[in-house]
């Protein structure tokens, strides 16, 4: 008897024709294949205070391991709304205007999908982290890259001619991953003039902001007031207090923007890890780790520096984030990635080439090199970039 005809499976049309496997994906599995250092990736090596995993595994056998509130666990956000006035002089309530996420990509990703329409314009600043293009995109919006200057600080020229009438927001990153660049006072005023100008909203990615050096201080969108009436602004635990895997951030925001980001993120998400939130919270009670990393990556990042000034790489500024941007063009005239791939394999150092991070490869003969690691490990790989 023949079997009953069966019609084939629907096709599958992609939302994401450009999106493949991602160059930290390659490097880092070549890193493994061939022993390398890989200082590509960007996260730390080392652990967390053992005070904070201590922490967890109380709230754990307190029986803090059910869903907690979609928001995020009050005292958590009592706890946010404590450090950012305390830092930044804006009090955001705890109840109405932080929302506890999935790590700083989700709030991203959230921010988006709550002010974002098909055809909205939003203006990204290039070279960006890789997530920023295809939420936009997801959402129907239409990303508008605007690159930086050659020496790597936001063009607001630039910025100011490419609004239209369709543009809806302007997604910011400081301290910037890649470049380790960081916005300065008169960039926070030009970025309120437009957007205040124009009625955008805007969208603050800082989750670097306790990695700025050189006694500088972080300049962040909530302690500016026009901007933070209109700013949606994400931090993020996984980088400030060295648990990454624990995809655990936060989004602060106006009531009215932040009741917009919450009917998303109850869809998206919901809620975020309990026992951790609850060991965040108590462990916040003591500012000290977040107001001395400055000066612990500070002394990474010089040890970095120092141990590269023999070779033929030029140093680029690295004003903050755990990242050191070189330039390569003395030693070599591979393109970027290829370069990586080589550096990688030879040498025995894993690094990002930064044409990753525009969505059409821009060649400029730089790579980014991560410092967030053991000294050991830093070492180590000076020792092999000293061949070079």
């Amino acid at each position: 008897m023949n079997a009953p005809h069966t019609p084939p499976p629907p096709t599958l049309v992609t939302k994401m024709p450009k999106v493949g496997t991602t160059i930290f994906t390659v490097m880092s599995a070549l890193a493994a294949e061939r022993s390398a250092v890989n200082l590509g990736q960007g996260f730390p090596d080392f652990d967390c205070d053992p005070a904070l995993l201590d922490a967890v595994a109380a709230a754990m056998r307190a029986g803090h391991n059910q869903y907690p509130p979609m928001a995020g666990v009050p005292a958590l956000r009592r706890a946010i709304a404590d450090k950012v006035e305390r830092l930044y002089g804006r009090r955001y309530d705890a109840d109405t205007e932080i929302t506890v996420t999935s790590g700083a990509t989700q709030a991203i990703f959230t921010a988006i999908l709550a002010i974002v329409r098909p055809g909205d314009e939003v203006i990204v600043v290039e070279p960006a982290y890789d997530s920023y293009i295809p939420n936009i995109e997801l959402t129907g919006g239409i990303a508008v890259r605007v690159p930086m200057t050659i020496d790597l600080r936001v063009d607001w020229e630039r910025i100011a001619a490419s609004v239209t009438p369709r543009t809806r927001a302007i997604l910011v990153n400081t301290p910037h991953n890649p470049s380790g660049t960081t916005l300065s006072d008169d960039d926070m005023a030009r970025l309120e003039a437009i957007a205040v100008g124009h009625g955008l909203f805007v969208i603050a990615d800082e989750v670097y902001e306790h990695m700025v050096f050189d006694g500088a201080p972080h300049r962040s969108a909530s302690r500016w007031p026009a901007l933070a009436e209109r700013a949606f602004v994400v931090s993020s635990f996984g980088k400030t207090y060295h648990v990454t895997g624990w995809k655990v951030a936060y989004c602060t925001a106006p009531a009215a923007l932040t009741a917009e980001f919450r009917k998303v993120h109850q869809f998206n998400v919901f809620t975020v890890n309990t026992p951790m939130q609850h060991a965040l919270a108590a462990y916040m009670a003591d500012p000290a780790p977040y107001l001395e990393l400055p000066a612990f990556y500070q002394r990474k990042r010089d040890l970095f520096r120092e141990g590269l000034s023999g070779t033929r790489f030029r140093l680029l500024p690295c004003e903050g984030t755990y990242f050191q941007l070189v330039d390569y063009t003395a030693i070599s005239d591979l393109p970027e990635a290829e370069f990586a791939k080589w550096l990688t394999a030879e040498i025995g150092v894993a690094a990002i080439p930064l044409s990753a991070f525009f969505a059409e490869p821009v060649e400029r003969g730089l790579v980014r090199f991560c410092f967030a690691k053991k000294d050991e490990t830093l070492r180590l790989a000076l020792q092999r970039l000293a061949m070079l």
